[in-house]
């Protein structure tokens, strides 16, 4: 098995530090943020019980995808998850990532739209 880069060891190991002060619940649940080369996700997670409340992607975005343009339609869509499931907060897990450009651009979205972050 290969070994992994010493980008790849530092990315987790900020991932982890970030988690270890966020938790979800059903009342405000984590809002994770995924940020691919490709495309961008998003996720509405109950930490408590283990399972995720809502989803978006940007597989139906008719832009090009892994944009920030994608990124803001993400947001959108998962406030409208979010809105349709009657939550109203949640907290941002931005997995280790700076919350800069596609970030910041779901969250922003995400806030625009009624989903309080």
């Amino acid at each position: 098995m290969k070994t992994p880069q010493r980008h790849q060891i530092v990315y987790r190991q900020r991932t982890r530090r970030v988690r270890a002060v966020i938790n979800g619940t059903a009342i405000r649940p984590r809002l994770s943020v995924l940020i691919g080369t490709r495309s961008n996700q998003a996720q509405l997670i109950d930490d408590v019980t283990g399972t995720t409340l809502a989803s978006a992607t940007d597989f139906d975005f008719t832009g090009k995808r892994g944009t920030v343009a994608s990124a803001t339609y993400v947001g959108q869509k998962i406030a409208e998850a979010a809105a349709a499931k009657k939550i109203s907060t949640a907290v941002l897990d931005r997995r280790g990532r700076r919350y800069h450009g596609r970030v910041a651009a779901i969250a922003e979205s995400a806030r625009e739209h009624g989903l309080a972050i």
